[in-house]
C-alpha cells in the first residue's frame, strides 16, 4: 500500500507486522508552522480527518497519550476524568523526546518507547480513515481509527473541544 520511495517509519513497519492496512502520505512541512491545520491544507483533507497526538501526565496515572482533531485542543478536564486522574498537563516540549522517542510534529501514537493508556476522541469512531503522524514531519498515516486504537489499545473518549 505504501508508495515507492517513502522511507518507511518504526511506526509504519509496526502495522507492517501487525496486517494493518495503512497508506503514508508525505506532505510538504513548513518548520514555522508544525499545526494540524496546515498539515490538513497541505494533504488537502479536512482538518476534522487530521488528528493530533498530544502526550500528557496525570497526578496519578502518569504520562497518557490523546488523539485528537486537528482544530481541537485537549479538554484538560475530560481528559483528567476519562485518564483516572485529578490533575493532568501536557507534558513540557523538552520530555516529549526522551518520554515518547518522538520531536514535535512528528509524534505518532504508534511506537512510542512505551506503551502509554490512549485515548482517541469520539469523532474519529465513525470516521472510515484518520491521519495519524507517522512518526516524522513530513509523513502522515491514513488508517483506519478502529484498527488504530485496537492496536495501540485505545479508548475512544471526548477529550477534546473547539478552541474558545
Amino acid at each position: 500500500m505504501a508508495h515507492g520511495k517513502i522511507e518507511k517509519t518504526n511506526a509504519a513497519r509496526l502495522l507492517d507486522r501487525a496486517k494493518i492496512a495503512y497508506e503514508l502520505v508525505p506532505y510538504e512541512v513548513d518548520e514555522t508552522d508544525l499545526a494540524a491545520t496546515h498539515v490538513a491544507a497541505q494533504l488537502g483533507e479536512d482538518i476534522s480527518t487530521v488528528f493530533k497526538t498530544l502526550v500528557l501526565k496525570g497526578d496519578r496515572t502518569g504520562y497518557f497519550v490523546c488523539v485528537v482533531p486537528g482544530d481541537h485542543e485537549v479538554d484538560l478536564k475530560a481528559a483528567a476524568r476519562v485518564s483516572g486522574n485529578k490533575k493532568v498537563d501536557l507534558i513540557p516540549m523538552k520530555e516529549l523526546l526522551p518520554v515518547t522517542g518522538y520531536i514535535r510534529g512528528g509524534c505518532s501514537p504508534i511506537g512510542m518507547k512505551k506503551a502509554f493508556p490512549t485515548y482517541i476522541h469520539t469523532s474519529a469512531e465513525t470516521l472510515p480513515f484518520i491521519y495519524v503522524s507517522a512518526g516524522v514531519r513530513g509523513l502522515q498515516l491514513r488508517v483506519a481509527p478502529k484498527e488504530l486504537a485496537a492496536y495501540v489499545h485505545a479508548t475512544f473518549a471526548g477529550i477534546s473541544r473547539l478552541p474558545e
